[in-house]
């Protein structure tokens, strides 16, 4: 018996050498990094600028996926069902977290819940999320905007990338808080595919983070900005009044956190996490960032999942009136 003891305390030992060695080596080759938005969108704007400066940090070229599509079911099962070893993790928009009934192939297991479905690692950006019109015929004001909506009901159509997204759902919240009803139109092709009916007319207003819309609100630009969902004017865009400051006491910003796998080992989140909000502390980062309309948030993985169910809570009765009408 006590050579039996003694062997199993050797293979412990063993083990947790064994164990410590593999987080000391990770990565040791690249690392994918699945996302649920389309290219060019400012989640995968966002993600791509961090995923750059891992790679720096591990030498390691770090790869984004992007598989959008289903209101992000396609992603979450992907990056589901990847082998749990940190050299697969998932970037999933804030939409993940706060699914409607009904969107179309949405899985059983989500809205994603954190630990149930993924291992948290980190929080990585807030996005606020910019309402923009037509230059040539759009209004002036979302004053104008929403006086247009409320006489005429489900008229004035506005654009999202795809329903159930954190677009859509912030539009919702801000129909609701203003007592107007405006018809969406979603699209799954990213910005891009939103801008040029927006551009023409055919559509009254688009929602996005600013990457998506950066180059067509500058002067110049096809789009007029008119107001941006913080609490607060931005650094940078002072000259652009907040939703709050039309619709008081509003506030809505998307978010993106990163996830690994169900089973990842936690020496290695920890790992991932401590790097992560490393590159998120560097003042080149924030600044590319800034310029974007993001920010960073450093997040512990406790305090990652704690902030996610904070958001499913207070978001639960938007979704429940969503889903209500949208049965």
């Amino acid at each position: 018996m006590r050579m039996k003891f003694k062997w199993c305390v050797g293979a412990a030992l063993v083990a947790s050498v064994s164990a410590r060695a593999q987080t000391a080596a990770y990565p040791s080759q690249p690392v994918r990094i699945i996302s649920d938005s389309a290219a060019g969108s400012t989640p995968d704007v966002s993600l791509r600028l961090l995923a750059e400066e891992l790679g720096k940090t591990w030498g390691q070229q770090v790869v984004v996926v992007n598989q959008p599509g289903a209101g992000g079911a396609i992603a979450a099962r992907a990056a589901a069902a990847a082998a749990p070893d940190g050299y697969t993790l998932f970037m999933p928009a804030s939409s993940m977290f706060l699914q409607i009934k009904g969107t179309p192939g949405v899985a059983d297991n989500l809205p994603l819940e954190l630990p149930r479905d993924f291992e948290p690692i980190g929080f990585a950006t807030l996005l606020p999320m910019f309402i923009g019109v037509s230059r040539a015929n759009g209004a002036a004001t979302l004053g104008e905007l929403l006086d247009r909506a409320r006489a005429r009901p489900d008229d004035v159509a506005y654009a999202t990338t795809g329903r159930g997204r954190f677009t859509h759902l912030t539009m919702e919240k801000l129909q609701q808080a203003a007592n107007v009803r405006m018809r969406l139109v979603a699209y799954a092709g990213g910005p891009a595919a939103e801008l040029s009916d927006v551009a023409t007319g055919r559509v009254a207003a688009m929602i996005e983070g600013y990457s998506g819309v950066a180059s067509a609100m500058r002067s110049g630009g096809v789009l007029r900005g008119l107001a941006v969902s913080t609490k607060a004017r931005l650094p940078g865009f002072e000259d652009l009044p907040t939703i709050a400051e039309t619709v008081p006491g509003f506030e809505a910003n998307g978010w993106n956190v990163m996830v690994a796998p169900k089973g990842a080992p936690a020496d290695i989140v920890d790992k991932i996490a401590a790097d992560m909000n490393k590159a998120l502390a560097g003042k080149e980062l924030n600044a590319k960032y800034n310029a974007l309309g993001a920010f960073t948030q450093p997040m512990t993985p406790g305090e990652t999942a704690a902030f996610a169910r904070s958001e499913q809570a207070a978001w639960r009765p938007i979704l429940e009136k969503v889903s209500r009408e949208n049965p």
